[in-house]
C-alpha cells in the first residue's frame, strides 16, 4: 500500500510539473493561447506568420514570445479589428493563418508550392501578388469554393488534401554579390518585409530577385552566414544579391564578388 501511494504521489508531481510548464510544449499554431514567456515551435510559426504580414520587425523567428512578439501580435490585432491584448489566442491564431494579397514570406511560399504541385501555374516567389490571387481564385472555382483569391481555412484545407506545403530548401546558386547599408543618405533602413535594419543592425539580411530566391527564404551565404531573403532592389535581378552590412565602410570593403547561396528553408 505504501509503495502504491508513493507511486501515486510521484505521478501527481510529474503531472503538476507538466501542467505548470506549458510554455515549453511543441504544438501546431492554434492549439493553445501563446503569451509573453511562451516558447516552442508554435511560437516560431506565429512569428513566421507575423513576418509574412509585415508585423514582426525582427529578422528571425526565435520561438520565444517576448515583448517584440507581443507588440507584433497587438499590431496585427489592431490591423484586423480584433481585441488588442497582445495574446495569441484562438481568434488571433485563426485570423493570422489567412493569407491574402500583400503577404510576403515563407507561408506564401508554402501556398504557391502547393498550387504548383496541384498542377496550377504558380510562381514561387514568396509574394502574394496579383498572380497568386488569380491562381487561388482558379483553384477555388475548380473546388466549388468562394472565388475571392484569399487563402482562408476552407481553401487551405483543400490544398492540404492535395499537396504538402514545401519550401525552396535545397536550391543552390552562384551569384554576384554586393553589399548595402542602412547608414546612408536617403536609405529608409526598412526592408521589403518590414524589418527595420536601423533598429536591428545585427540582422543578417540579403536583397534578392524573388524569381531566383523567394522572399522569406532562410539562406546560407558563403562568407556572410545564415540570413533571410527579406529585401529586393531595383538593380537586384537574376543572379545578383545584396548583403546587408551595418557600417558603410564595411559594406564598401565587401566589394563585388561571386558567392554561393544555399536555401536552407
Amino acid at each position: 500500500m505504501i509503495q502504491k501511494m508513493r507511486s501515486m504521489v510521484v505521478l501527481l508531481i510529474a503531472s503538476a510539473i507538466f501542467v505548470a510548464t506549458p510554455s515549453f510544449a511543441s504544438a501546431a499554431i492554434g492549439d493553445r493561447t501563446m503569451q509573453k514567456g511562451s516558447s516552442g515551435e508554435d511560437v516560431k510559426e506565429l512569428q513566421d506568420y507575423l513576418m509574412t504580414k509585415g508585423m514582426f520587425p525582427y529578422h528571425t523567428a526565435t520561438g520565444y514570445f517576448g515583448p517584440i512578439t507581443e507588440n507584433a501580435v497587438a499590431a496585427f490585432q489592431e490591423n484586423r479589428n480584433l481585441q488588442v491584448d497582445g495574446l495569441a489566442g484562438s481568434e488571433t491564431n485563426h485570423a493570422i493563418q489567412v493569407l491574402r494579397r500583400g503577404d510576403i514570406g515563407k507561408q506564401v511560399i508554402h501556398i504557391q508550392s502547393q498550387l504548383q504541385e496541384a498542377g496550377y501555374e504558380s510562381q514561387i516567389d514568396g509574394i502574394y501578388g496579383s498572380g497568386t490571387v488569380a491562381t487561388v481564385e482558379q483553384f477555388q472555382r475548380n473546388k466549388g469554393l468562394t472565388a475571392d483569391g484569399i487563402a482562408g481555412p476552407a481553401t487551405r484545407r483543400a490544398l492540404d488534401r492535395i499537396a504538402s506545403p514545401r519550401s525552396a530548401a535545397g536550391k543552390e546558386v552562384t551569384v554576384e554579390s554586393t553589399a548595402y547599408t542602412a547608414d546612408c543618405t536617403g536609405c529608409s533602413g526598412v526592408t521589403k518585409m518590414g524589418i527595420d535594419l536601423e533598429k536591428y543592425p545585427d540582422a543578417k539580411v540579403i536583397a534578392v530577385d524573388p524569381d531566383q530566391i523567394p522572399l522569406g527564404s532562410i539562406v546560407e551565404v558563403e562568407g556572410y552566414g545564415t540570413a533571410i531573403a527579406a529585401d529586393i532592389g531595383g538593380d537586384i535581378n537574376h543572379n545578383r544579391i545584396d548583403v546587408f552590412i551595418p557600417g558603410q565602410q564595411d559594406a564598401l570593403n565587401w566589394g563585388r564578388k561571386d558567392v554561393t547561396v544555399r536555401v536552407i528553408e
